[in-house]
């Protein structure tokens, strides 16, 4: 028998909700086949099994939010695993022979005495109200299956499970749920305060109204005709969590620099057709970026760094993370391991593969781990500049904005100078102040941007 637990799906994920079973109890499993889909505020996965075997026991169910490690399911060699206790049960099923003899003198007892036994028939059945006991005693969950973390939001809120309705699997109760309901008590609260008769109808009011700070007068200003009230999903609401920490953790700086693209432009053209033939994906300039990035850190190594209790570990290693958007309901930065050790070509495929695998939830938990530093790639949706936040514990994010044709003041051979229309986009670097300072990112990304103009990229390719 083996243990298969929930996997740390990214250095900072600390739980993961069940979202798909891909196997029931019985089934034979393959190693590397799904088992499961898994959803954190970094990525919805399909999480392979580590090992073959037979599924003999399923213990979170869907639409549960568990801790990372917690123990999903039970996997046995052999098809009858799951009957494993049963081989140990011979012991308890043969006391229970023994035990079956003396019940059975009574059940002919009840019928002898007909008139007086009229009590102990009565005390028979008394073991049936017995269910009930488990209720009373548990009116916070109201006899419901629930999840550690929505357990722990309705005890530490003093809420009522029974109240609550489940928009999960089955009609399990979400994290979202338990949410609207305080968020809805906020709203009452606020509005009864001010007016007490407009209490009533603050239930039908949308949960997103709790979180409007100042006017608590207007919270109950409820979803109007042709308005859609749409519950923030898991992944959106986990990333808030995590960009609001990594804010708070980080004193955040920003620093952009304008690029001429020219020399990677001329290298694009001649080559592209070639290259997708070759390769079966388009050349864009995103790889060219990332290679310029990984030799910039080799001369600035506290930007391929991240920060301690009370120090900065440096790493050797440039894993290289690139933001990968999911369909606009989510993204997430998996990682090219031992990006300095790769050229030009081999960072587009791997930059293509990761993409491509983290749209179709392909990922592995290995991909998401280990980053050191982060692209975030906005550029192809013409975007002029834009700050992103830092992937803790990480000390530095870099966005490519859009690039478009622009006239620039080139010089010419005979050192006199001309207007030229060349490709010409934005960088911007979001650092963290603890780990330097302006002048160290400012050098940071002027080198890349040498490395960008100068380079022969024909030759790299």
């Amino acid at each position: 028998m083996a243990e298969i637990v929930m996997p740390q799906l990214g250095e900072s994920v600390t739980e993961g909700t069940i979202t798909k079973w891909f196997k029931q109890v019985g089934d034979h499993v393959d190693e590397d086949e799904t088992l499961f889909e898994v959803s954190t505020d970094k990525v919805d996965s399909e999480v392979p099994s580590p090992s073959a075997g037979y599924i003999a026991e399923i213990k979170v169910p869907e639409g549960e939010t568990v801790d990372v490690g917690t123990v999903l399911l039970i996997m046995s060699d052999s098809p009858t695993g799951g009957d494993a206790p049963a081989a140990e049960a011979p012991a308890p099923a043969a006391a229970a022979p023994e035990a079956a003899p003396a019940p059975a003198p009574e059940a002919p007892a009840p019928p002898a005495p007909p008139a007086p036994p009229a009590a102990p028939v009565e005390q028979a059945p008394a073991p049936a109200p017995a269910p009930a006991a488990p209720e009373a005693p548990t009116p916070t969950d109201g006899g419901r299956l629930l999840s550690p973390l929505v357990r722990r939001l309705i005890e530490e809120n003093q809420l009522d499970a029974a109240t609550i309705a489940g928009t999960g699997p089955g009609g399990r109760i979400t994290r979202e749920d338990v949410l609207g309901v305080l968020d809805a008590r906020g709203a009452s609260a606020a509005s009864a305060s001010a007016s007490p008769a407009p209490a009533a109808p603050v239930a039908t009011a949308p949960t997103s109204a709790a979180p409007i700070p100042a006017p608590v007068a207007a919270a109950p200003v409820m979803a109007g005709q042709g308005d859609e009230v749409v519950p923030l999903s898991n992944i959106r609401l986990r990333t808030g969590e995590h960009m609001v920490r990594s804010l708070a953790t980080s004193p955040h700086a920003i620093t952009a620099i304008d690029v001429d693209y020219e020399a990677v432009e001329r290298a694009r053209r001649a080559l592209k057709d070639q290259f997708k033939a070759e390769e079966g994906f388009s050349l864009t300039y995103l790889p060219f970026i990332a290679r310029a990035v990984v030799d910039a850190l080799a001369e600035f190594p506290h930007m391929n760094a991240t920060v301690g209790e009370r120090d900065l570990i440096v790493h050797h290693a440039v894993n290289l993370s690139i933001a990968v958007d999911l369909n606009f309901e989510g993204l997430l930065a998996p990682v090219i391991q031992g990006a300095d050790g790769k050229r030009l070509r081999a960072i587009a495929r791997e930059v293509n593969d990761l993409a491509t695998r983290a749209r179709s939830k392909r990922l592995s938990p290995d991909d998401l781990n280990d980053g050191t530093f982060t692209i975030s790639n906005s550029g192809s949706y013409g975007t002029l500049l834009v700050a992103p936040i830092i992937n803790q514990p990480q000390v530095a994010i870099l966005s490519t904005d859009g690039v478009k044709r622009r006239p620039v003041v080139v010089e010419l051979p005979d050192g006199s100078e001309s207007i030229a229309i060349h490709s010409v986009g934005n960088l911007t670097l979001s650092w963290d102040h603890r780990a330097f300072d302006g002048a160290y990112a400012a050098a940071f990304v002027g080198r890349i941007k040498e490395i960008i103009e100068t380079r022969d990229w024909a030759a790299e390719l």
